[in-house]
């Protein structure tokens, strides 16, 4: 039976085709969304390949320019869990110290937190088989190489179970994604800042089903990889990186 992945509801509250409401379950509606974010990777299209190559001031620029943004990344940790929560930034802990102390500071605080009960999209355990996790590198592939490296990704939504119950797809596999983390609450995005903050990258990437590269759960925070302010015309790009834009919207 062919997947069908147009929504009405979500395009009336997100003003936009194939993104989904930013809620928590728990305690509002969908139609209480003041956020939502694309349902796949860049282009956000169904079965289009996510777009790669891409650095974090690219894909900010991109976003904006389609009256979208950058997600924070408390919004794709939420829209990965199932539920959005209130931002958790320590900021106080960024304080005084380098960005890569800042980031680290804060991400340990929040991996202890979060890492009491882990979830992934599709459920509480990690399982194969379920994302787009099942590729493996271009042959004669080392590092990052535009010549050497394919991206190696599936169609957007190839994996129709890989999805998060707020119904958004490939947060597991494909494309790692590029995702802003603020140390202080002027470089929040979902605030509307256009200062933004660090880099941070979301998912995982396609060889996680070979060998567990490393921890991928929903509101798992990643070391300081690749990190420069998200705005940096030089900030990282790569074959298995691309990204998926957020968007400020009204509760109805």
């Amino acid at each position: 039976m062919a997947v069908r992945y147009e929504n009405p509801t979500f395009e009336r509250i997100c003003g936009a085709k194939y993104m989904a409401p930013l809620y928590n379950p728990r305690t509002s509606k969908a139609s209480e969304a003041t956020a939502c974010i694309d349902q796949f990777e860049f282009p956000d299209i169904p079965c289009a390949y996510p777009v790669v190559w891409v650095r974090a001031r690219e894909a900010a620029s991109i976003c904006n320019a389609m009256g979208k943004r950058l997600c924070d990344a408390h919004e794709w940790e939420g829209a990965c869990a199932g539920a959005l929560e209130a931002p958790d930034y320590r900021f106080d802990l960024a304080k005084g110290v380098s960005p890569n102390a800042a980031v680290e500071r804060m991400r340990q605080a929040h991996n202890q937190t979060y890492g009491v009960h882990k979830v992934w999209a599709y459920g509480d355990q990690y399982t194969k088989g379920i994302c787009a996790c099942s590729s493996h590198k271009t042959a004669g592939c080392t590092g990052g190489s535009w010549t050497g490296c394919g991206s190696n990704t599936f169609p957007a939504g190839a994996f129709p179970d890989c999805h998060s119950p707020l119904g958004v797809y490939d947060l597991h596999g494909n494309a790692a994604e590029h995702m802003n983390l603020p140390l202080t609450e002027s470089q929040m995005a979902s605030r509307g800042s256009l200062e933004l903050g660090y880099t941070e990258m979301k998912g995982s990437w396609f060889i996680f089903d070979a060998y567990y590269a490393h921890p991928d759960w929903c509101r798992w925070r990643a070391p300081f990889w690749h990190g420069s302010r998200v705005m940096d015309a030089k900030s990282h790009q790569n074959y298995h990186l691309g990204f998926r834009c957020c968007k400020t919207v009204k509760g109805e």
